[in-house]
């Protein structure tokens, strides 16, 4: 379905530091409203929600709607106050779970 998301932050920062955080996952993002060869209507498959958490606390989420193009870039700003690891998850129609995991140290 889709390829490894490509996510785009800083490897340190200092305590207390806010951050750029980038995300690009592949996805169709099929809307459900468009019509194969036959005329058929193409069922609906789009990444429905996308959430972040950093070492357990949700930092960014968003409902995604079927006018979101494909392969969804999001970026958001987040507060980094210790070391940890941001988790990302994208969540499709169908109940597929697209996954990944950043660290982040302190800088001395």
């Amino acid at each position: 379905m889709a390829d490894r998301p490509r996510i785009k932050l800083p490897k340190e920062a200092k305590q207390g530091e806010i951050i750029q955080i980038k995300t690009l996952v592949s996805h169709l993002m099929e809307s459900g409203q468009r019509k194969d060869a036959q005329g058929k209507t193409i069922p609906r498959k789009i990444i429905n929600k996308f959430t972040c958490e950093f070492n357990g606390k949700a930092v960014f989420a968003c409902a995604l709607e079927p006018a979101i193009s494909a392969n969804p870039y999001i970026q958001f700003d987040a507060r980094v106050d210790e070391a940890g690891t941001f988790k990302f998850a994208w969540t499709d129609d169908d109940g597929t779970v697209i996954t990944a995991e950043e660290k982040i140290t302190l800088k001395a």
